[in-house]
């Protein structure tokens, strides 16, 4: 993998027939010329490149020290010009929370805060589309457990991700 000078961002991993229901629901609902990446769940936007072999040292501890953390979807976030789904994980919440602490001095601003974990299916369009596909997904939602397999790193290349690398759970 050539190393990059753009920002590092970090993902959970979906199981496989999790990840084929988000980035199904997100190619549907998504706008096409705003689509550029899957379905994903953001834990870092905006890790600093230098820093790859420190993240990725971090993760692969991490990683093949835990099991896979347990989640659940547990309703929709309406974004206002989007929507989302909001997963429920404390431990993968908990997991990232320590990779922040670890990583004190190298985060932005938006990474410092405690994050809301979600799935978006739906984001850049007008306010009453989204509140429309809020409320149509809302009527026919059920929480149910969601598989969460590993890490993953991408560089942020002006749009598009390139994938540096995933690391599975211990198990997984």
């Amino acid at each position: 993998m050539e190393r990059r000078n753009k920002p590092i961002i970090m993902t959970a991993q979906m199981g496989k027939a999790d990840f084929a229901w988000a980035d199904r629901l997100r190619r549907r609902y998504f706008p096409p010329e705003r689509n550029l990446i899957s379905a994903h769940i953001t834990l870092f936007h905006h890790l600093p490149p230098q820093a790859l072999d420190e993240i990725k040292a971090a993760v692969v501890a991490l990683t093949s020290s835990l099991p896979k953390p347990e989640a659940k979807l547990s309703g929709l976030i309406h974004l206002r010009r989007g929507v989302a789904y909001q997963l429920h994980a404390p431990d993968l919440l908990a997991l990232r929370m320590e990779l922040a602490d670890r990583f004190a001095g190298l985060l932005v601003a938006q990474d410092q805060q405690t994050p809301r974990l979600h799935i978006t299916v739906q984001n850049k369009v007008i306010p009453k589309d989204a509140k429309r596909l809020f409320d149509e997904l809302s009527a026919e939602f059920e929480p149910r457990p969601f598989a969460i397999h590993g890490i993953g790193l991408h560089y942020y290349i002006d749009g598009p991700w390139q994938d540096i690398g995933t690391w599975p759970f211990r198990g997984c």
